[in-house]
């Protein structure tokens, strides 16, 4: 097999360019399986980008074959080479700069999906055609003929398993076995995936003519190729069936999707409070409390060394609270003291990475398993009343790990109309996994009615939000089109690279921004600057929010870590009207910074801008809201 390389090619800049010549292309409709061929051939850790011109993304890396290395694109899923959408449009520009072709096709539904390889097919590329998930076409008693496919097609097919590595050693060797197409410019004439008001890279003017595969006879040959290259034998209907089916049933499938997520987030809960403090617990105190934890790591290893600094650089002095911070009782407090090297440090890696590390496996077990593909599909009628479809529910499940990779998910829906109402709605109304756990630790001792009112309000906030936004934003809102796959036991090999990759693209956004933040806001808060703010806020606190004046300095605070701002609620001794309003707040009020930057690369300056006015008039109204209802 391929030998796999894990660096990252460094040969070609991530940033937009007119042509991406790849040596290798992989091309399917969604959810066939291309992202786990292209892990397994290229290794985890890979590059992803946006096409130039567009946001719809792929993910490029490297591959070695007898000792040369070779560039690996994995194309945006596309049902055709109709330009139909941006995706579509991006694959057709990558197939005409890729040397070779491997055309992922699911052989569940191999029917469904010969229409994209017979276009492929007329591109005249060096093709081979990937029958991926083989096993489960056995279980499903479908049989393959794979020679006889070959056969009608002219092309090299190859059953494989992307997800245990089965024919990818004969599916690279068989298409390295083929002869390369010579390169030159293509008659655009001859085109099938061009429309006449579509401009391509290769002609600086609209294609007049050009021609396109009939459907009917298309149709006609596939069902030949089917019948004679496919066989079906009797199976029973197996348990992962019988689930398939409840969780998109109307009403059996919204009580699987609350057992299947008040699940998920309490294994959250569990795995990150263990990580954090070795408590094992969900709402309150802990049931049992281990010696481990990313806390009793900092107390024991990094506290000692920074105490030793803060002798040195003496308590009150400018570098003291810089590095250092603000000593509570005359030791340094992680959450509190505020320094670069404590608070900077200890937030991203010992308080928000665990909570991540948990979401991003349990979010995993559900992508693999199949399961979030049929909860867009439950949700899709839910989400259309605010604008979006299904889809757009994994960057908010995402969102509610870390708005960060939340936001940035964005990318994988449509339009920039969604890409704006998801990332608004993420940065107003979907609390981090780090806030959530401050919110349950602290409101959650109140009793479960504080909690429920808290999530209840959010929740509230997101949906009315999203239907003012569907009648105001303006743009296309497409339908749902997705693949749903069936369900399957994650593979743990699978599951340990998703999360490396997710993980460390998040230490690599956040973490300097965090660092950077804790930096500026205290050169700020030295130079007094939260004070005025807070005089010229407090009207606004005290009167129409119901808050005592002390709690404008969390709330301000809250745009550096949210999390750490709430838990400078608990000195306050707040109500719990008031204490609900203060989390609430929290939540709407200023994205935290990290969030704040990633909101506006985004989606730029002028959608940014009108997101950040949506969050300022929300949090007003919802503040004199609850002040007035609680």
């Amino acid at each position: 097999m391929a030998e796999r390389n894990r660096k990252v090619d460094k040969s070609a800049s991530t940033k937009a360019r007119k042509h991406l010549i790849s040596d290798i292309l992989l091309v399917g409709q969604p959810n066939v399986g291309k992202s786990v061929l292209f892990s397994r051939i290229t290794g985890i850790r890979t590059i992803a980008s946006n096409y130039s011109g567009t946001t719809v993304s792929y993910t490029k890396g490297k591959m070695r074959f007898t000792g040369a290395y070779y560039q690996v694109v994995d194309a945006p899923g596309t049902y055709s080479l109709e330009p139909l959408d941006e995706a579509a449009r991006v694959a057709v520009d990558l197939i005409d700069d890729a040397g070779r072709i491997i055309n992922v096709v699911d052989t569940t539904h191999l029917e469904r999906h010969l229409p994209l390889t017979l276009e492929l097919i007329a591109q005249k590329k060096t093709m081979v055609v990937a029958l991926n998930m083989s096993d489960e076409a056995r279980h499903r008693g479908i049989r393959i003929d794979a020679g006889k496919l070959a056969g009608k097609l002219g092309v090299p097919v190859i059953p494989i398993v992307a997800r245990t590595g089965e024919g990818v050693n004969k599916l690279i060797a068989s298409l390295f076995a083929l002869p390369l197409v010579p390169e030159g410019e293509m008659d655009e004439s001859q085109h099938p995936g061009h429309h006449p008001h579509i401009q391509h890279d290769y002609l600086q003017k609209p294609v007049t003519e050009h021609t396109h595969l009939d459907r009917d006879r298309m149709w006609q040959r596939i069902g030949e190729i089917v019948e004679e290259a496919q066989t079906l034998v009797h199976h029973h209907h197996s348990l992962g069936e019988r689930l398939e089916d409840l969780s998109v049933h109307p009403v059996w499938g919204g009580l699987f999707a609350i057992v299947v997520l008040a699940l998920s987030f309490s294994l959250i809960r569990l795995l990150g409070e263990f990580l954090i403090g070795g408590g094992i617990g969900i709402i309150g105190e802990p049931w049992i409390e281990l010696p481990f934890g990313t806390e009793l790591f900092f107390s024991w290893a990094v506290e000692p060394l920074l105490m030793k600094l803060s002798m040195l650089l003496g308590e009150g002095s400018f570098m003291h609270k810089l590095l250092i911070g603000t000593l509570i009782d005359g030791r340094i407090d992680f959450m509190q003291s505020f320094g670069m090297l404590s608070s900077g440090i200890f937030i991203p890696l010992g308080a928000v990475l665990p909570y991540l590390f948990s979401f991003y496996f349990v979010l995993s077990l559900l992508e693999d398993s199949g399961y979030l593909p049929r909860l867009a599909v439950f949700l899709d009628n839910i989400m259309h009343r605010i604008g979006l479809h299904g889809y757009a529910i994994i960057p908010t499940l995402l969102g509610l790990g870390c708005n960060v990779p939340g936001i940035m998910a964005t990318r994988i829906l449509e339009t920039r109309t969604q890409r704006f109402i998801t990332a608004t709605l993420i940065s107003i109304a979907v609390p981090c996994a780090a806030l959530q756990a401050m919110i349950i630790g602290m409101v959650g001792n109140r009793g479960i009615w504080p909690l429920i009112a808290v999530y209840g309000t959010l929740f509230i906030v997101w949906f009315l939000i999203g239907i003012i936004l569907r009648f105001t934003a303006k743009g296309l809102r497409p339908e749902l089109l997705i693949e749903i796959p069936p369900y399957r036991l994650p593979l743990l090999r699978t599951l340990v690279a998703k999360m490396w990759m997710r993980i460390s693209g998040f230490l690599r956004e956040a973490l300097p921004i965090i660092i950077g933040a804790i930096l500026v806001v205290n050169i700020l808060y030295q130079f007094k600057l939260f004070e005025y703010l807070a005089r010229f806020a407090e009207p606004v606190v005290t009167r129409m929010w119901g808050m005592p004046r002390e709690a404008i300095v969390p709330l301000l605070l809250g745009i550096l870590r949210k999390d750490v701002a709430i838990g400078m609620f608990a000195p306050l001794a707040l109500t719990t009207r008031q204490l609900i309003t203060g989390s609430v707040l929290l939540s709407i009020f200023f994205p935290c910074i990290a969030t704040f930057v990633v909101l506006f690369r985004e989606l730029g300056l002028k959608d940014g801008l009108k997101s950040l006015g949506v969050m300022l008039i929300t949090v007003f109204l919802v503040g004199s809201a609850l002040n007035i209802l609680l």
